[in-house]
């Protein structure tokens, strides 16, 4: 088994950004809806235009809210404000029920985690970024948030997890502090 990671450079985030939208930006907005809002891929693809537009006034929502499909429980979240941005134009012209990562077949099916999967690993590999997986979206929306806030308690919430010993672990930090007492280590 592969153990993904996290994205734990800006410019490694931004590179997959711009290799992204060469794919479209269908494509583009699942990588930055996955780092933004720390969404199983399970639950990113079932996001449909109803899920953040308000399908009479067309106004975005202020939260979105999903029953998670691994845990059976309602989550509850708002979208930052660059990602609402980029979520209200590119949600403008889809029509009500819409998925928002909608595969090219069939009329109105999400696409798979399998095919998203290929997109996105397609382009961590063309700009040399190892360990890479659809997880590793969750992964680095865990590892920027506890390195933004510090707040492993509320990250744990957000994540679902039952520990912060579960949650440090799962977002490559614990990994990172091994590794810097190893380099600053000499006898």
């Amino acid at each position: 088994m592969n153990l993904v990671e996290p994205i734990r450079r800006i410019e490694d985030i931004e590179a997959m950004k711009q290799e992204l939208k060469k794919t479209g930006i269908r494509n583009y907005m699942l990588f930055l809806t996955g780092i933004n809002t720390g969404l199983r891929i399970s639950d990113l693809v079932k996001l449909n235009r109803n899920d953040v537009r308000d399908s009479i006034t067309e106004i975005m929502k202020s939260h979105i809210i999903i029953v998670e499909k691994k845990t059976h429980k309602i989550k509850k979240f708002p979208l930052c404000n660059s990602l609402l941005e980029e979520m209200d134009i590119y949600t403008r012209n889809m029509k009500p029920g819409e998925y928002l990562f909608k595969s090219q077949v069939g009329s109105n099916a999400p696409i798979t985690t399998t095919q998203a999967y290929r997109i996105l690993k397609r382009c961590a590999n063309n700009i040399n970024l190892k360990n890479f997986g659809t997880h590793s979206m969750r992964k680095t929306f865990g590892y920027w948030f506890y390195k933004k806030f510090k707040d492993v308690a509320m990250l744990q919430v957000i994540l679902n997890h039952s520990s912060p010993k579960i949650t440090l672990p799962y977002i490559g930090i614990e990994q990172d502090e091994i590794d810097k007492s190893y380099y600053n280590f000499s006898l």
